[in-house]
């Protein structure tokens, strides 16, 4: 798809929702679309910022009425480490990346524990892009709305592991309904295409703020990650 049939088809749709909103249509905004190049057989050829571009318009579900910022992700390519978290917070809504508040900061002295950093060898993201409001959990149709993107985040990273952060990833990820003190505390794999990555689970930074007993056992978690390093 040409960059602007992407404009044309974004333009569209902010029209749309403004005339059932308001009635009023306020003005265009310049999208910064980029064209798709081409495969063998002609595919289009998916990138990180592909994606990203494509979650910062999407209105696949209704998280996107109240959000600021939806929230693609961050990171390097080829990560050691892929980082699976619930969803934006509001600083993260705020600012339109992952895991920057007072749980995302812990996370990153976590990583840092056993030598990773989003900066050199891992990459972040969510299993929903878009706040739900007052951090409720996400419903079962915006994390399905939303896991297309993530499916296609790990295919095109490939990382070798994936550190899954709090119940929520961790169920909708793994399709269960154990809690997370079931789930953590091994290795499991995901399957994605031809893929199967080691997965492990551990608790929410958010919930080690809220209770020091989760602390041991996540550091536990992690020594277990480091160990396959």
């Amino acid at each position: 798809m040409t960059k602007e049939d992407k404009q044309k088809i974004a333009v569209f749709l902010d029209i749309a929702s403004e005339r059932l909103s308001s009635g009023y249509h306020i003005g265009e905004k310049e999208y910064l679309f980029t064209d798709d190049e081409s495969k063998e057989g002609g595919d289009s050829a998916d990138t990180i910022e592909q994606i990203a571009q494509e979650v910062r318009i999407c209105r696949n579900c209704q998280l996107w009425e109240k959000r600021t910022n939806a929230v693609p992700g961050e990171g390097v390519l080829q990560p050691l480490v892929l980082v699976i978290g619930e969803g934006p917070g509001e600083d993260e809504d705020r600012q339109g990346r992952p895991f920057v508040g007072r749980a995302g900061q812990l996370l990153d002295k976590m990583l840092d524990a056993i030598g990773l950093s989003r900066k050199t060898n891992c990459f972040i993201a969510n299993v929903v892009k878009c706040r739900p409001p007052f951090n409720r959990d996400p419903y079962p149709e915006e994390t399905a709305s939303c896991a297309h993107y993530l499916h296609r985040q790990i295919a095109l990273l490939k990382p070798k592991f994936i550190l899954v952060v709090g119940r929520v990833a961790a169920q909708s990820l793994l399709k269960t309904t154990e809690s997370i003190g079931k789930i953590r505390g091994k290795f499991t794999e995901l399957e994605i295409g031809d893929m199967k990555i080691p997965l492990i689970a551990t608790y929410h930074p958010a919930a080690l703020l809220r209770n020091e007993e989760y602390k041991r056992p996540a550091w536990e978690d992690l020594k277990l990650l480091h160990s396959k390093f």
